[in-house]
């Protein structure tokens, strides 16, 4: 994967909001953290509403463009996540950025990008979005810095055992539910032997199965290496009792991957970012950058 240079204090951030709509005060006050160490710019129109998004498709798809092939600018925040990106990915300069890359940081429905920019041989960041910056305890905005400053730095996250073994590949994915829409738009495209990331946020333990089960049937889970498992925030049971933990288990255990799962990644108190596209391996209890 080709990987973005790494950022140095002073360097141009700029803000975008591809996917929905969103109250001001936690944005800015997440740009404003930045700001102490960066030079973070967004455009005017970054604040719009259209429904649940955050202005019409063609606003989001041209302000994403502009700061995909605007010079001096280092790296792509997204504002929030939500629901959006998917409806304008084929407006965006893919090429250009491929020529050019600069890092993409963000989570949730920024998955879209993830995936885009994987499938075109170029590395991202899994991590908080802007206002996620906002609220995040001092652990994560550590690593934050450190993986925008040393994106090359090795790190390691802790996590349990499911399944053991030893699994080496390049770390992809992110949100489940997008992994499952770019598979029922055929946009899903996962390198031989990756390392797939997963992680949800208010999903019943009976979606997650059905989403799962989708993903296998389709072949789409056939070459993947290992299972990289964050947190499913607020997936409570339903009154049948069925955990996620139980669903996850049924569906991925079979496969005889190692999995390694509750991982400080997702919608939880914790989003340590994550160097997408790079080589990492699973070893028992741990996911690594190799």
């Amino acid at each position: 994967m080709l990987e973005p240079p790494p950022l140095a204090p002073g360097d141009t951030i700029a803000v975008f909001a591809g996917s929905s709509a969103f109250d001001r005060a936690p944005v800015l006050r997440g740009m404003g953290w930045l700001a102490e160490r960066f030079r973070v710019v967004f455009e005017p129109s970054l604040f719009s509403r259209s429904g649940y998004l955050a202005g019409p498709d063609e606003r989001r798809a041209a302000e994403l463009a502009r700061w995909m092939r605007e010079e001096g600018v280092s790296a792509l925040l997204a504002a929030r996540g939500g629901w959006g990106l998917l409806r304008v990915i084929d407006a965006l300069p893919w090429a250009e950025l491929a020529r050019r890359p600069r890092w993409i940081l963000g989570f949730s429905d920024v998955t879209t990008l993830h995936l885009e920019l994987a499938a075109r041989g170029v590395a991202s960041l899994h991590g908080p979005n802007a206002s996620g910056l906002a609220a995040a305890d001092e652990w994560t905005r550590a690593r934050v810095l450190s993986v925008l400053l040393e994106p090359a730095a090795p790190y390691r996250l802790e996590g349990v055992a499911w399944q053991g073994g030893r699994a080496r590949g390049p770390l992809v994915g992110g949100n489940l539910t997008l992994l499952h829409a770019h598979a029922a738009a055929g946009r899903l495209r996962l390198p031989p032997g990756a390392i797939l990331l997963l992680e949800d946020v208010t999903e019943r333990p009976y979606r997650i199965d059905r989403m799962l089960t989708a993903l296998a049937l389709s072949g789409a889970l056939e070459g993947v290496a290992g299972f990289a498992l964050g947190e499913w925030t607020d997936c409570a049971p339903g009154r049948d009792g069925v955990t996620v933990e139980r669903v996850l288990r049924d569906a991925l255990a079979p496969l005889g991957r190692p999995i390694v799962a509750g991982l400080p990644i997702g919608h939880g108190r914790y989003n340590a970012p994550v160097v997408l596209g790079r080589e990492h391996v699973i070893d028992g209890a741990s996911l690594s950058s190799a």
